[in-house]
């Protein structure tokens, strides 16, 4: 486990909110007012949280660890996936370390046990900023009918107790690290993808495409062998593990 220290000046101000509509909301407008790489926000709970493609994340108060980081990478636009996929993998290794519970990584960037999701992440730019929000589920009483085939938790993946400060501070002291570190970060990210060998449906603005997932390339994007036997890059696109039973 990686010392609490090594991220102590890179993530100087941390800010806990009792409640907040969104902590990406909250970073993006001290982002654009100012606020300088190493902001930290985190909510006990949030009223409009946001995940990918548009959806709402939700999470009863306290349950989740819900967190967004202010970052001003000096990186090329199609560079800038690697400030959050170093997000998903410090975030793996926190809880891995602080509970026990081994995750694996869902193309872009969610955390998987299973096929079920356990946190999941939105990356948002504003200028030269990025903010990297995770929620992360750490203790559940139970997952909602409606999403127990999709969603899961720690404690109800057999994890050891845990605070969400524990976590947060684990998770950001190996962010500075992964940060610091891209070639690294790249090469054990692809080697944490659970995607890579699935066949995948991937449903975009413009229809759905299957396939097998076979790498990734310089920028991040999915590379895909489709059932028709050409290739696709794909840049955005929200990713189904396809199950055995399912596959024709």
């Amino acid at each position: 486990m990686v010392e609490p220290e090594a991220s102590s000046t890179r993530f100087g101000d941390i800010r806990w909110l009792t409640e907040v509509d969104s902590t990406n909301r909250y970073a993006l407008d001290e982002a654009r007012a100012g606020a300088a790489a190493g902001l930290v926000v985190v909510a006990d709970h949030q009223t409009a949280g946001r995940g990918r493609l548009g959806r709402v994340w939700v999470a009863p108060p306290g349950a989740s660890l819900l967190v967004s980081v202010l970052l001003r990478p000096d990186l090329a636009p199609d560079q800038r996936h690697l400030v959050v996929i170093a997000a998903a993998l410090a975030m793996a290794e926190a809880v891995h370390a602080e509970t026990g519970v081994r995750a694996g990584l869902k193309w872009p960037n969610d955390l998987l046990v299973g096929d079920r999701k356990l946190a999941g992440i939105l990356a948002e730019a504003s200028g030269d900023a990025v903010v990297v929000g995770i929620g992360v589920n750490l203790h559940w009483e139970d997952v909602p009918s409606e999403l127990a085939e999709i969603a899961t938790a720690c404690n109800l993946e057999g994890g050891r107790p845990t605070t969400r400060e524990a976590v947060l501070a684990a998770f950001l002291a190996g962010y500075a690290i992964r940060l610091d570190d891209p070639t690294g970060t790249r090469a054990d990210y692809e080697r944490g993808l659970v995607t890579l060998g699935r066949r995948v449906r991937v449903e975009q603005s413009g229809g759905v495409v299957t396939g097998l997932a076979r790498g990734v390339d310089g920028a991040g994007h999915l590379l895909l062998r489709c059932d028709d036997g050409t290739t696709a890059t794909i840049a955005v696109g929200d990713v189904v593990h396809v199950r055995a039973e399912e596959t024709p």
